[in-house]
C-alpha cells in the first residue's frame, strides 16, 4: 500500500479514537454532575424515604425468662404502597425473671470458667434489617406485618443471669415479628400514622455460660406489644 494513501486512513482512525475518548469523558463528567441530583431526593424525602420510631415491651416465656422494654428506630424506603425495607438500631432494658432463691445461692462451687460477673438487669443494643408489609388503603385503617431480623449485644462486660446460666455479651441472633393495625393521623400526609400491634421476640445464642455446662446455648422468647409512629 502506498504511504500517501495510508495517511488519510490513519488520520480518520485517530479522529474516531479521540472523538470516542472525548465522548466517554463527557459521559463520565455528566454522570459525576448527576450524582448530587441522585442523592438529594433520598435526603430530602422525595425518593419515598420513610422512618419509624417504635416502643416495645415483652414478657419472657419458657425456662430462661427475661422481660424487655425498648425503643428503636428504622430508616429506609417505601418501595411500593405495601412494602417497606430498611435498617434500624435500638436500645433495650432487659430484666431476667429468676426462680425464687436463685440469686441468694450464688455460683455453685463445683463448676469452672465462671463469667466475670452477673447481673439481673442489663442493657442490650439490637441492630437489624426491617421488612414491613402493609395491607389496605393508606387513607384508612389498615393492617401490617413487620419482621425485624439481626443481632443484639449486652452492654458492658458483665453477663445477664438466667435460671440455667448466664447470657454472655457476645453477639446474639435476634428475630422480632409483629402484626397489628395501622392508623393514619394526617389526611393531608398519608405517610404519617400510628401502628399498634402484638410482638414476639426470639434471641438465641450458643456461646454463653451454664450452671451445668460451659457449652450453654440459651433461647430467650418473649411476647408483648409495640406502638410505633411512621412518617
Amino acid at each position: 500500500m502506498k504511504t500517501h494513501k495510508l495517511y488519510p486512513k490513519l488520520a480518520l482512525t485517530a479522529l474516531f479514537v479521540v472523538g470516542g475518548r472525548s465522548a466517554a469523558h463527557a459521559q463520565y463528567y455528566e454522570l459525576a454532575q448527576q450524582i448530587p441530583n441522585l442523592i438529594s431526593p433520598a435526603l430530602s424525602g422525595s425518593m419515598n424515604y420513610k422512618g419509624y420510631v417504635e416502643l416495645t415491651g415483652t414478657l419472657g416465656i419458657g425456662n430462661d425468662r427475661a422481660n424487655f422494654v425498648g425503643i428503636s428506630t428504622s430508616q429506609g424506603f417505601q418501595y411500593s404502597s405495601w412494602f417497606f425495607m430498611g435498617a434500624g438500631i435500638g436500645v433495650d432494658l432487659v430484666t431476667s425473671s429468676l426462680s425464687t432463691g436463685r440469686m441468694d445461692y450464688g455460683l455453685p462451687d463445683y463448676n469452672y470458667g465462671y463469667p466475670p460477673s452477673m447481673n439481673k438487669t442489663k442493657a442490650m443494643i439490637p441492630i437489624f434489617s426491617d421488612f414491613r408489609f402493609t395491607l389496605g388503603n393508606p387513607a384508612n385503617l389498615g393492617f401490617y406485618i413487620d419482621i425485624k431480623a439481626g443481632a443484639t449485644w449486652l452492654v458492658g462486660s458483665s453477663y445477664l443471669q438466667l435460671n440455667n446460666g448466664a447470657l454472655s455479651n457476645s453477639a446474639k441472633f435476634l428475630l422480632r415479628p409483629s402484626i397489628g393495625f395501622r392508623v393514619p393521623t394526617n389526611k393531608n400526609n398519608l405517610k404519617q400514622a400510628f401502628n399498634i400491634g402484638v410482638t414476639y421476640q426470639l434471641i438465641t445464642a450458643d456461646n454463653s455460660w451454664g450452671y451445668w455446662s460451659n457449652n450453654y446455648g440459651p433461647t430467650l422468647s418473649s411476647l408483648g406489644a409495640s406502638v410505633s409512629y411512621e412518617w
